[in-house]
């Protein structure tokens, strides 16, 4: 049975995240989305760890769901038991760490995605955290100063399978790759404990087909997710399994042995649309691909400082082989979120009334957005919604796309249409 997992996002108490990211509110986007297992996110918050687990309940197999809410006789909100036959979106208990710390000479920022199977091993994990001093009360994803091998060690010691899974590897600031303050290696960041470590998050700037270029990530496994800081983000990035049972054992043996049986594909973001993707500088309007960028020895040409280095270029240094093939490796499907297809055929911002009104029409007749995007027939779309958003579907499927890249944490620019094209479609609907 195809299972989508999204096991990297936010709650409501991360900074720059919406307060719209409630437990319910996640449950009902991923039910829209057509996610099936998502991360809880955040577990370290003390708020949002109490709402874990007063709203969740264990499905006995590593996984939960949310408790069904009814109203009592005074109106106000009450929990109650439903049938655990009856499970909606299941949720895996996870979080993202900001470790912070100085490490051969050099200020190390790395994001790090820890996955536990029991709600008392997260109890042990925050409570370790709490003797330590650390400050879980400011952020959602906090900071620690904290070596990645110390807190895979303390993960691993609470339970030995304990998921650690170093967050969007390659972004510029906070990865284990990343330019500014990352590693070269897996095992040059952590230590004994690189063992441990069977998968990466390849995050929204970068594909399979980049890291395949290193052959030290022939043996991890890739995974994506959407790192979402708001609902309509859910499943930007996503995996798709093929489980007869969902559980959290069936999530880290398929991670940890590439089992290709059950890792269908990932769902990636065409990478140029994330906002590291090339070198550049924002304050400037100013971006590069990494062979400009080396010609002019990395230095901005407006104020004559370092640009930032984005992706691309971090895989150019580190790789030791052309660009990746299929070779062995798990596929992946590149698409253009839904909301995006819309704003682009409508020609109209994404938040726009409009593109709000057809996106929950096409949810109301299609079902929900992923199989919207991966399958139904261009005939199917084309009874669910007008001809230039099916054809933009389409031509996302087939890569025909026109991408400004990303750079300096700006988004790249998706263009589906030209506009002449447009205004045939336009024209045309008309009729």
């Amino acid at each position: 049975m195809r299972q989508i997992a999204d096991l990297h996002i936010h709650s409501k108490y991360s900074r720059a995240c919406s307060q719209d990211l409630t437990l319910e509110n996640i449950d009902k986007w991923c039910q829209i989305k057509g996610i099936d297992i998502v991360a809880t996110g955040d577990f370290t918050h003390p708020a949002w760890f109490k709402e874990i687990k007063s709203k969740l309940e264990p499905l006995g197999n590593g996984l939960y769901k949310l408790k069904k809410f009814a109203s009592s006789s005074d109106g106000s909100a009450m929990l109650t038991m439903t049938d655990s036959s009856a499970v909606g979106t299941k949720f895996i208990l996870g979080t993202e760490i900001s470790c912070i710390y100085k490490q051969g000479d050099k200020c190390r920022r790395i994001h790090i995605n820890i996955f536990f199977p029991e709600i008392s091993d997260v109890e042990k994990f925050n409570e370790y955290l709490e003797r330590g001093g650390y400050n879980l009360k400011s952020d959602g994803r906090p900071i620690l100063g904290m070596s990645a091998i110390e807190l895979t060690k303390i993960s691993l010691n609470i339970n030995k399978k304990a998921l650690i899974i170093p967050a969007h590897a390659w972004t510029p600031w906070f990865s284990i790759f990343g330019s500014k303050s990352g590693f070269d290696t897996i095992e040059e960041c952590f230590g004994e404990y690189a063992k441990n470590i069977f998968a990466i998050e390849t995050g929204l700037s970068s594909d399979p087909p980049m890291n395949w270029r290193l052959s030290a990530l022939d043996k991890i496994t890739l995974v994506s997710n959407s790192d979402a800081h708001s609902l309509p983000n859910l499943g930007r990035e996503a995996n798709v399994f093929d489980f007869e049972q969902s559980s959290y054992d069936e999530i880290y043996n398929t991670l940890k042995n590439q089992d290709k049986k059950k890792f269908l594909y990932t769902v990636e973001f065409f990478p140029e649309e994330g906002k590291y993707h090339y070198d550049g500088h924002a304050s400037h309007n100013y971006s590069v691909t990494p062979q400009v960028a080396k010609k002019n020895k990395n230095i901005c040409p407006i104020d004559k400082k370092p640009l930032t280095i984005g992706v691309l270029h971090r895989v150019d240094d580190l790789a030791d082989r052309e660009i990746g093939e299929l070779n062995g490796h798990i596929p992946f499907k590149s698409m253009v979120p839904l909301q995006e297809i819309i704003a682009e055929a409508f020609e109209v911002g994404k938040n726009s009334k409009r593109v709000q009104e057809e996106y929950f029409n096409m949810i109301k007749k299609g079902g929900n957005e992923f199989k919207i995007l991966l399958d139904l027939s261009l005939e199917e779309l084309k009874k669910i919604t007008v001809p230039e958003i099916a054809e933009g579907i389409k031509r996302v499927r087939e890569g025909k796309l026109i991408i400004d890249p990303g750079y300096d944490g700006i988004f790249g620019k998706v263009q589906i249409f030209n506009g002449k094209e447009r205004k045939k479609f336009q024209q045309a609907s008309l009729i």
